[in-house]
């Protein structure tokens, strides 16, 4: 119960993480897409400003040979004369009808006011710092309209500087769109994240699951594998402490029988540490007398079915040398014999024959108890799967429960 209860943690744990890594991701994808997309759509606009920046060198170079040119003397005469100049030069060089072009003085001042069209009436919101230039900034009008804007020096003496503005509303339009589809897909990135986050993390628990479920069967498994010889080995060692004076010679045939269950119980218990950890037993096999092996092994099993009213008879008719593994089908048969024994009740029979067919060796166990529902047969083969304990004659199954072992015995 606590094993299911911490596993039930650790699932909610691994959806949390699972959805907080993926959120992560999406949010940061999201976010860098956005601003490659933000840099894409504004290239256009930064390339224009650039490219209208440098058409101004040739006006900076006229500019500074002007001033070696004119008498200065009349500062009035110069004022016009280099307002002439700029308003020349500027008209001549900017060819690009997007960009909007104002001229300042060091102050601040706007000398091209008459230039600016519309713009003109949100004049004091074109912010201008003289000391960011040369590097491109966004500027809003009234929070409708957008502009970038590159400011750069035109004239080192006379401070005067020149602000390129180009209307980027449809740009802003996009990317707004833009950032809209990116928030919603981060939010569906976020619910699909959870969805994935609740399927893998039940698929990195199966493991876990399937661990502790074959624990618990193990557990059983171990527990039913190892009843049944301990049973006998009771049973006999209770049979001889009924007659203590007793000669061992007398006993032997008990007592031979106790130490090879002993030893077949450590046999077991090695087999089961090695099923656990997933690893194949290697064979052992030796050639013996396959009907007398097993009229040898079933005489306790003979005892048990008696003292519960049970027949368990014997139809051995292979009468040949086979090379098997003593061990594996002794410990086969402690299993079929047990359930046979188990699900049967007084008055049932157990068959074991054997016979060959098709120059195989074939052995069947076959009773008349409740036998298996056609879902367990599906089953029968999976590692610790048990039929359902409950279950009895009025509650199905075909009354016939049969195990069929194969052997190839044309060299024998």
């Amino acid at each position: 119960m606590e094993e299911q209860r911490s596993l039930k943690r650790q699932f909610i744990l691994h959806i949390i993480y699972n959805m907080i890594a993926f959120a992560l991701i999406f949010t940061a994808f999201g976010i860098f897409m956005f601003y490659m997309v933000r840099n894409i759509t504004f290239s256009a606009a930064n390339k224009q400003l650039y490219e209208t920046k440098k058409e101004f060198t040739e006006i900076k170079v006229n500019l500074e040979n002007f001033y070696q040119i004119f008498d200065f003397g009349n500062f009035q005469t110069f004022q016009n004369d280099i307002t002439n100049f700029l308003e020349y030069n500027i008209s001549k060089r900017v060819d690009n009808p997007q960009i909007t072009l104002v001229v300042r003085s060091g102050n601040g001042k706007i000398l091209n006011l008459n230039d600016l069209g519309r713009l003109s009436d949100y004049i004091n919101d074109i912010i201008f710092e003289p000391e960011n230039l040369d590097l491109i900034y966004t500027l809003t009008l009234e929070d409708t309209y957008h502009y970038r804007g590159l400011n750069f020096k035109l004239s080192e003496k006379e401070n005067t500087y020149v602000q390129l503005l180009i209307n980027v509303d449809s740009e802003i339009v996009l990317i707004n769109s833009y950032l809209e589809i990116i928030i919603y897909a981060v939010i569906l990135g976020i619910v699909l994240s959870g969805i994935a986050s609740l399927i893998l993390s039940k698929k990195t628990l199966q493991p876990i699951q399937d661990i502790l479920k074959n624990q618990t069967e193990f557990v059983q498994n171990a527990s039913h594998e190892l009843r049944t010889p301990l049973t006998i080995i009771q049973a006999k060692q209770e049979l001889l402490l009924q007659e203590p004076n007793a000669k061992i010679i007398d006993k032997s045939e008990e007592i031979c029988l106790t130490l090879n269950e002993t030893k077949r119980l450590a046999r077991l218990t090695k087999d089961l540490m090695i099923l656990v950890r997933g690893t194949n037993t290697k064979l052992e096999k030796e050639d013996m007398n396959l009907d007398e092996f097993l009229q040898n092994m079933i005489l306790p099993y003979q005892d048990m079915a008696q003292a519960q009213g049970k027949k368990l008879l014997l139809d051995l008719n292979f009468g040949k040398e086979i090379s098997l593994d003593c061990n594996k089908i002794h410990q086969l048969f402690v299993i079929l014999l047990d359930n046979a024994i188990k699900y049967t009740e007084n008055g049932d029979k157990i068959e074991i024959r054997t016979f060959a067919k098709d120059n195989k060796c074939v052995i069947e166990v076959a009773d008349t108890g409740m036998g298996i529902s056609k879902q367990g047969l599906k089953h029968i083969f999976d590692r610790f799967y048990r039929e359902d304990k409950a279950r009895n004659r009025k509650t199905g199954g075909s009354g016939l429960r049969t195990f069929y072992c194969y052997h190839d015995c044309r060299s024998t």
